[in-house]
């Protein structure tokens, strides 16, 4: 017996030692110190040894297993060794090759605008306030005094949620004015800046979804000469000093008396182009005095208080801020576009 655990011994370190990975190296764990093993098996014919030979023998085993767990384990870090050597010169770099130019990010160019037009406003004691993009007929319609029937109310033009045309995409942002009469203390200097959807895509300055910018003031003795000055002073800050603007009487429902407020086209300088379809002139926003009946549906009485409104597309501001000649080109997302910028 003692014969063969020295025969064991022999062949199993040899066999460790040159075992070439883990799946052999348990292998080699079953084949000899499993429950079937070849020293599993030697030690089982212990009970035909007489009494004074099975010590003896019982201690020659234990140190063929201690020495085959030993080895076993060593192989085991060897092996382990070896594949991180292995495996760190698979996945070396090389630290002299030039790595690749990191593309910072910028923001795009209507909120680079957005971002001018609310530092001017700001700079003169506005507020910047944001609302839903789910309205309801009551704030973007009836407390805005636009009444059943009005133009703006058909389903040709704003987009519903429902039949009974009371839940719609905000066709304007302002409701935001009725929203900050009813909750914020007079007087009040607020723009409201947002995603606003009109059935609208005819030329290169309109589009389904856009951005506005809904302004008010409100407080005594407010009049339109306020409303032009601080107009043709934020032109100014953006645009430089001598912008030429224009005001044309107009018609809005919340607003009286009421205006449109032009920019000279920056791509043809008002001679007329396809940009500003000829006329050399671009709409830039609606303005006006907020008409009183829209105060007394806030609960603000119009004897002692008046005010005025203007509600701005900022994809225009953008176009004439930045030289863009087409609308859509903001929406697009092409990146030889928006690197310009």
């Amino acid at each position: 017996m003692k014969q063969q655990l020295e025969s064991i011994r022999k062949a199993a370190l040899d066999a460790i030692t040159q075992a070439a990975g883990t799946e052999e190296l348990e292998t080699l764990r079953v084949r000899y110190l499993g429950k079937k093993g070849e020293l599993t098996a030697v030690l089982k014919q212990m009970g035909s040894l007489s009494p004074e030979e099975r010590p003896v023998m019982g201690q020659i085993a234990n140190e063929v297993r201690a020495a085959l767990e030993s080895a076993l384990e060593e192989a085991r870090k060897r092996l382990a060794e070896a594949a991180l050597e292995q495996r760190l010169k698979d996945e070396a770099l090389d630290i002299t090759i030039p790595g690749k130019a990191v593309r910072i990010a910028h923001r795009h160019p209507m909120y680079q605008a957005l971002e001018e037009l609310e530092d001017v406003f700001v700079s003169m004691g506005f507020t910047v306030l944001d609302g839903p993009e789910i309205e309801l007929a009551s704030y973007n319609f009836d407390k805005l005094n636009a009444e059943e029937g009005h133009p703006s109310r058909d389903w040709s033009d704003t987009f519903y949620f429902d039949e009974d045309s009371r839940v719609m995409l905000r066709s304007q942002t302002s409701p935001m004015q009725v929203r900050a009469m009813e909750t914020m203390e007079l007087p009040i200097r607020i723009i409201a800046p947002g995603r606003v959807y009109r059935k609208d895509e005819v030329d290169a300055t309109h589009s389904p979804m856009f951005h506005q910018v809904e302004g008010m003031v409100i407080d005594k003795g407010v009049t339109m000469a306020d409303l032009k000055g601080t107009l043709n002073a934020v032109m100014e800050e953006l645009f430089g000093k001598g912008t030429v603007t224009r005001f044309r009487p107009h018609h809005f429902p919340f607003t009286e008396p009421s205006c449109e407020m032009d920019v000279q086209c920056h791509k043809c300088g008002g001679k007329g182009c396809p940009t500003c379809k000829g006329e050399g002139w671009i709409e830039v926003l609606g303005a006006g005095m907020i008409h009183p009946r829209v105060l007394e549906m806030s609960g603000i009485d119009s004897e002692e208080y008046t005010g005025w409104a203007f509600g701005m597309g900022l994809e225009r501001l953008a176009m004439r801020r930045f030289k863009i000649a087409d609308l859509r080109l903001i929406f697009e997302n092409d990146v030889r576009f928006l690197e310009q910028f």
